[in-house]
């Protein structure tokens, strides 16, 4: 499996949070228009080589982060854990992101592994 094949499996649960909207590595709207009160955002932070065997990789893991933003706090935020883990993801560390004054956002990011 490849980065691409695990940013497939991170974009499938992000589809999978109905109305809720996404983007991967930044989440964009037409021009003039405002942010969702709720959306997520996916982007591939690392993959790092695990096992070799005779000089060839046999595993590695992918380290995907999804950042939350929600207008009305962080218990508005949708439940990306049980729509990564559905998709073989295995939750890491997470951090609240500093409040956004302009859009009014709050923010969580949440890490998410995946070993191949």
């Amino acid at each position: 499996m490849s980065a691409a094949a695990v940013l497939v499996k991170a974009k499938a649960a992000m589809e999978s949070l109905t109305g809720i909207p996404y983007g991967m590595g930044q989440y964009l709207t037409a021009d003039g228009q405002a942010l969702p009160d709720v959306y997520n955002v996916y982007t591939l932070i690392s993959g790092t080589p695990e096992q070799h065997a005779d000089n060839d990789e046999t595993q590695r893991s992918f380290r995907v982060q999804v950042s939350s933003y929600a207008r009305s706090g962080l218990n508005a935020l949708p439940d990306v854990a049980t729509a990564m883990k559905a998709q073989g993801f295995k939750a890491g560390p997470e951090r609240q992101l500093p409040f956004d004054a302009n859009t009014r956002h709050y923010g969580l990011a949440k890490d998410y592994f995946y070993l191949m």
